[in-house]
């Protein structure tokens, strides 16, 4: 059972989400009495039907097609029922969803610290959480931090509260540029002797951010929704970026080399995006692992952030490829 995340807000925990009405019946009840109860519940509370025992922890749910199948005097604890996970009432939204999916079931039990049932989040409140858990993750990947709920409705909020929500993890990136700067100031003298080195800086650091995206996306739904070790999420991320960072090695160097005649350039821009990819990659899923195991959510470990320590690591790797292999 997931213990309580004492970092979730109280709008988004399963206490908030929940439906306490929810009809429960004992193993013992019959068919007849459950569909008698269910014809006075109020709209919505009979949607579902838990099963519970004498000290009303939850053993599962009772689905209209296992009554279906049995008599209306036949006892309904013989039905077969869809196992019920449990969470505790303080669990975070994020939390409840990912117990879910990884079960693979449409409701969920929210129970107390004895296990007894306090109520049950059902399928349409599990998909209520997934938009506003998405929504809330396109934020915070184009690096827009929220003030408590309201960054969610950032496209109607006042320009003043969109660029607080923004410029934080902007003048992140701002200073990230100014370290980028300075790097390239270093290689002066090697840049003015050839500028040609100067040409593949754009596309260098564009292709390591565009690797190192996807590399976010599948680290910040991943670190949060799946179960996943780290050890294997890393293995195959680096994996995924040393094959894609030879493989546009292998179809940069005859490019480069044909183009400015200049094989030696050529396998400096090749080494640089091979090595670029891999450190992106690993990037890419590490900041955001180091950010959750700091209690921060590892969507903040995308947008401006990473783009800046890429853009920087990408810099010094091709510097580095170009003063050994060229100059």
């Amino acid at each position: 059972m997931p213990a309580p995340r004492s970092a979730a807000s109280q709008e988004d925990t399963a206490a908030a989400l929940m439906r306490s009405t929810v009809l429960r019946v004992r193993a013992s009840d019959t068919v007849r009495e459950i569909r008698n109860r269910l014809r006075g519940c109020a709209n919505g509370a009979g949607e579902l039907v838990c099963l519970v025992d004498d000290a009303q922890r939850p053993l599962g749910i009772v689905t209209a097609q296992a009554m279906l199948r049995l008599d209306d005097e036949q006892p309904v604890g013989i039905a077969a029922m869809q196992a019920l996970p449990q969470v505790h009432a303080a669990t975070d939204q994020e939390r409840v969803a990912s117990t879910a999916l990884h079960h693979g079931v449409q409701a969920v039990a929210v129970v107390d610290r004895a296990g007894a049932l306090l109520g049950v989040i059902g399928a349409s409140e599990l998909l209520h959480i997934l938009r506003e858990e998405h929504v809330e993750d396109l934020h915070r990947l184009a690096g827009i931090t929220r003030e408590e709920r309201r960054a969610r409705q950032a496209i109607d909020a006042p320009p003043l509260r969109r660029a607080r929500h923004r410029l934080p993890w902007l003048v992140v990136g701002l200073l990230g540029s100014i370290v980028a700067t300075w790097v390239m100031s270093r290689f002066e003298q090697a840049l003015t002797a050839q500028p040609a080195i100067a040409f593949f800086v754009p596309a260098l650091v564009y292709l390591a951010d565009a690797i190192g995206t996807q590399s976010e996306a599948v680290a910040v739904r991943g670190l949060s929704l799946s179960h996943a070790s780290l050890a294997r999420l890393l293995g195959n991320e680096l994996r995924t970026g040393l094959v894609v960072g030879a493989t546009l090695a292998l179809l940069t160097w005859p490019l480069v080399g044909l183009a400015f005649g200049d094989w030696g350039l050529a396998a400096a821009v090749a080494a640089a995006l091979a090595g670029a990819s891999a450190l992106a990659s690993t990037i890419g899923l590490l900041l955001p692992w180091l950010l959750a195991r700091a209690g921060l959510d590892p969507a903040y470990g995308s947008g401006p952030l990473a783009t800046v320590v890429q853009d920087v690591l990408t810099l010094l790797v091709y510097f580095g490829a170009v003063s050994v292999v060229v100059l």
